[in-house]
């Protein structure tokens, strides 16, 4: 079914004919047709529909928003399996339940390059420069993030796929992916990644026990200065100066260069709660509504300018 509605309530409506083991896809779109069960049957959790569900394989976005809201769905714990893939070929997968990072598949006709993810290499706004540096697997480094390109038996040719990912054991391929290329805000050197703003989401998750399943960023000059705009979806009761505050804060921890510029050139940080709704609204208006489709954590260009107008009108 290609409408993306259609599809989840057909699955609603059949839920309580199948005995689910296992689910795959991305968090945020089973996390809605979870909800949209358990609301259907007036159930406490997706166990007393599903009792057997126990593994959920997950991939295309960090899980680390999703996942304290995704276990309040749940009557008992499951084990989650992360995997890496790609209209381009199959890239990783987690060796084991609790292992932190996922092994690339380096025999499986894919040949990796890897572009030091830096003001050398790219600009700022992601784009990969004509000259830059690529590296095979035998000359990366542990702990610094780089970009992929792909080589495929199927004709592409130093694809850039468009994530960045980072080494945490170099002779077992293990990486950890730390964000999008365009992804991510450096007004003034401040080099905020996707990472970081998932750890800080999940943090302020736990702490003010609240569920934060989307959020996106954007920077912009402002008095002279420069600012950062969170836009934070929450059907749940939280202050919005608290919630900021907690989250500049644990930014500042986890970020030495952006701690550095939150004295001097990024002098404000703003914030803007909104419904869950909102998010999946204007996804649907962009023909975005699906499984294989995820949210911006940082809007920019054109993207920002219909974000704007769909806050302001309801239209793009």
């Amino acid at each position: 079914m290609k409408d993306w509605n259609e599809k989840l309530n057909e699955i609603v409506e059949h839920a309580r004919e199948w005995d689910i083991g296992y689910i795959v896809g991305v968090p945020a779109w089973c996390q809605m047709c979870m909800e949209m069960v358990i609301e259907k049957y007036k159930v406490n959790n997706i166990h007393e529909i599903w009792p057997n569900f126990g593994i959920f394989v997950h991939g295309g976005v960090s899980f680390q928003p999703y996942k304290k809201s995704f276990e309040k769905l749940l009557g008992k714990p499951i084990v989650y399996v992360e995997n890496y893939l790609s209209s381009e070929g199959f890239i990783g997968y987690k060796m084991k339940e609790h292992a932190l990072g996922m092994q690339l598949i380096t025999n499986n006709n894919i040949f990796f390059e890897f572009v030091p993810f830096d003001d050398k290499n790219f600009d700022a706004e992601g784009n990969i420069k004509p000259d830059a540096q690529a590296l095979l697997v035998n000359e990366v480094e542990y702990g610094k993030d780089y970009a992929i390109l792909l080589n495929t038996n199927a004709g592409s040719w130093r694809y850039l796929i468009g994530d960045t990912i980072r080494f945490l054991n170099v002779d077992k391929c293990e990486v950890l992916i730390t964000g999008r290329t365009k992804h991510f805000l450096s007004l003034v050197g401040e080099h905020l990644s996707v990472e970081n703003m998932n750890c800080a989401i999940e943090e302020a998750n736990n702490h003010f026990n609240i569920s934060i399943p989307e959020y996106t960023v954007t920077g912009f000059p402002y008095n002279n200065y420069f600012a950062h705009k969170w836009y934070i979806a929450t059907d749940d009761t939280v202050g919005s100066d608290e919630l900021i505050m907690f989250i500049d804060s644990k930014l500042k921890q986890i970020n030495d260069d952006y701690a550095t510029e939150r004295t001097s050139a990024l002098t404000d940080i703003f914030i803007e709660i909104l419904p869950e709704e909102k998010f999946l609204k204007f996804m649907e208006l962009r023909g975005k509504l699906g499984s294989q489709n995820k949210f911006p954590r940082v809007m920019k260009g054109n993207m920002l300018e219909n974000w704007d107008k769909f806050l302001a009108t309801g239209k793009i």
